[in-house]
């Protein structure tokens, strides 16, 4: 990792920390202004809360074209009279209005500086509606790129699907496009052409059919919810339904697949229950009972849209039909249905509060998948799945990225982010308590935006561990814990390299045929006394990542 590189991430982690919405005032280092205003909740951003967003949106699919408005509901936690809110071009503003008056404002690329022209009293609770249209990014690597997927089903009838995470909600709609303020709630009102069916986020509460030959599905929200979560599935819609009991009572379960695959995804949509009753086992209630659960047919791959799972995997199991972890273990599930479902606790419930964190997101819905791997499996098979995932790993860079910046880290957030959570069980050494621990998380941040120094504190404090050099070594530093011993005679000798200061996890190998034990490597040699001749190998328990490295022989085993 380059120096700066480190430096930037060093004094990012610090502003969060600290609370500090103020460190990225300037653009970092690599950035630009535009992305300062994207990722930084500047001052034209912190003085308001977004309580509610009254979306109605009209999409077009023979044009490509949305037009709209959101009555933006929010409550002065300062006075001011200067309003952030984000629309990205090419979209257009029509006007701003607030009190029945036209506002004026600037544009600064995809930011509207919005001069209001009422008193802001703190505390007080006031709306300000954007009225917009215009064509929205084309996304064409959807979920990749981000953006509106316009494009047909097999039979010619349009299929349209919105999917912004990482790129940002203002992509189609005016928000304040951060991901640390969701407003309590949300309509999601969305007109299309007959025949066509909208499937958003929550439940639906009416339908008009409009003389225009259109329908509009108004959909509500109950619970707070990502601005990158707001979904448009417009197609050609089959409906089956069922109930799942579960920890807070029965959970409405809706599936929405295109009307000529109904018989696939009666039949692959039956792993939703297992899936939901192996993550409430685990992580505790699903956090949307109010809303329900849908699972909708989409042309891209998949999204975590909350209470609206995005799913394109066409009915098959593993990945687009392969196994991520090279094993064989992930081809008795469908890795969209429950990756993504994962998302509904890690990603929607607990939300971080900046891109950069997006490990919490990531990471611990990777570690889903080896969690769903022993339920339905057992422990054994989910570690070798969990461990199967380490070829993918890559360690270009920090999966922290630089805050403020609304900057993503490495692709590593998945699987190097999923292998540090199994080696932290392995450290908490319970798996009752390693389960408290994620029930705990899901229960103190429910419905919360975080910094990833929250998740990483709570798990040290409820583990009992200093967890901090173990989090540090895996998110902010590219090198892998190096455990090098040297075997001579009955001594072995043994220590930790590549490891940031204070890195000291134990560790549990093996001698020779000999039963595992725990070691306490720091970064200092140690030695231990007693063990068998020289001749006999250590190797480390693959349940932690980190890598052996004879001193003597130069051999590195993983």
């Amino acid at each position: 990792m380059h120096l700066r590189t480190f430096a930037r991430i060093v004094i990012a982690l610090v502003a969060t920390a600290l609370g500090a919405d103020t460190a990225h005032a300037q653009a970092a280092p690599g950035f630009t202004h535009a992305d300062t205003l994207r990722g930084t909740n500047g001052p034209a951003r912190r003085w308001w809360d977004a309580t509610f967003y009254d979306l109605h949106v009209s999409v077009s699919p023979s044009d490509s074209s949305v037009r709209g408005w959101n009555a933006i509901t929010y409550r002065v936690l300062r006075p001011a009279r200067q309003m952030q809110i984000d629309l990205m071009k090419p979209l257009v503003v029509d006007s701003i209005r607030q009190d029945g008056r036209t506002l004026t404002h600037r544009r600064d690329g995809n930011a509207l500086f919005v001069s209001l022209v009422s008193a802001q009293r703190a505390n007080e609770r006031r709306t300000v509606t954007v009225y917009y249209h215009g064509h929205p990014r084309a996304a064409k690597h959807a979920p990749w790129d981000g953006g509106f997927v316009w494009t047909a089903d097999s039979l010619g009838t349009p299929w349209i699907a919105s999917a912004v995470q990482g790129f940002g909600a203002s992509a189609w709609w005016p928000a304040k496009d951060i991901q640390s303020d969701e407003p309590d709630s949300q309509r999601v009102a969305i007109t299309v052409p007959d025949p066509l069916f909208d499937v958003s986020n929550g439940r639906l509460r009416k339908t008009t059919h409009n003389p225009d030959h259109t329908t509009t599905f108004e959909w509500f929200v109950t619970n707070p919810i990502n601005n990158y979560d707001v979904a448009v599935n417009a197609g050609h819609y089959a409906h089956f339904g069922d109930v799942f009991h579960g920890e807070s009572g029965p959970l409405t379960l809706d599936f929405y697949p295109l009307a000529y695959h109904l018989d696939a995804a009666r039949q692959q949509f039956t792993q939703v229950v297992p899936m939901l009753q192996c993550f409430e086992h685990w992580f505790g209630p699903y956090p949307w009972y109010e809303d329900g659960y849908k699972l909708v047919e989409t042309p891209h791959l998949g999204m975590e849209h909350q209470s609206a799972v995005a799913y394109g995997n066409h009915y098959q199991n593993g990945y687009l039909g392969r196994d991520l972890s090279g094993t064989g273990l992930g081809l008795k599930w469908d890795f969209i249905i429950v990756h993504e479902s994962a998302h509904e606790w890690w990603g929607n419930s607990i939300t971080s509060n900046d891109l950069a964190d997006m490990w919490v997101h990531e990471s611990f819905a990777n570690y889903a998948e080896n969690l769903y791997t022993e339920c339905q499996q057992g422990k054994a098979a989910g570690t070798a799945y969990v461990v199967g995932t380490r070829a993918k790993i890559q360690n270009d860079r920090p999966v922290v990225a630089p805050f403020g910046v609304n900057a993503e880290g490495s692709g590593d957030m998945y699987y190097k982010g999923g292998n540090m959570l199994h080696t932290i069980r392995q450290l908490v050494g319970d798996d009752e308590k390693w389960r408290g621990i994620l029930r705990g998380l899901q229960a103190t941040f429910r419905h919360r935006t975080v910094n990833g120094t929250q998740i990483a504190d709570y798990i040290s404090q409820r583990s009992g561990l200093d967890l901090r050099p173990v989090f540090a070594q895996y998110l902010t530093t590219t090198k892998v814990p190096v455990l090098e011993y040297t075997l001579a005679g009955s001594t072995l000798r043994y220590r930790w390299a590549d490891v940031v200061p204070g890195f000291a996890m134990p560790v549990r190998v093996a001698l020779g045929t000999g039963a595992p034990t725990l070691i306490r490597p720091t970064t200092e040699w140690q030695t231990m006394s007693g063990v068998a001749d020289a001749a006999t190998t250590l190797r480390v328990d693959e349940s932690y990542y980190v890598v052996a490295r004879s001193t003597a022989a130069g051999a590195a085993t993983r």
